[in-house]
């Protein structure tokens, strides 16, 4: 079970890692193999299935993404606490964003699922 203290912690470096524009820190929250799903994998990456795995292939995309969106700026607005998963809901590029996030035991996110307000499959990050 993760607690709220990590969960928060989590959460505050996740987002100034990408509010800063970090793809080496961002990337370090995941585990080398994780999976990524997000709508947004479909018009960035080319991939249909809207899932990519390894921190290869998600931080090739990530960097993609973020030459896409300048402007990009995420604000907290909660964190939900699972038995070995986290969700942000937050502000984003996007709109009103939520993101789910799956733990192995060695604290590093193994499989992340992405979900927005915005149902469009525009060019931006996440």
């Amino acid at each position: 079970m993760l607690d709220k203290a990590f969960a928060d912690h989590f959460a505050a470096d996740w987002i100034d890692s990408w509010n800063k524009r970090d793809i080496d820190h961002i990337l370090s929250h995941y585990a080398d193999d994780f999976e990524m799903s997000s709508p947004v994998i479909i018009a960035v990456a080319g991939v249909p299935s809207g899932i990519l795995k390894g921190k290869e292939k998600v931080g090739a995309y990530w960097a993609k993404a973020l030459q896409l969106a300048p402007e990009l700026h995420f604000e907290l607005l909660t964190t939900l606490v699972g038995v070995n998963s986290i969700t942000l809901y937050y502000q984003g590029v996007r709109g009103l964003s939520v993101e789910v996030f799956h733990f192995n035991q060695d604290g590093k996110v193994s499989k992340a699922y992405a979900h927005y307000s915005q149902s469009s499959s525009s060019s931006l990050p996440r």
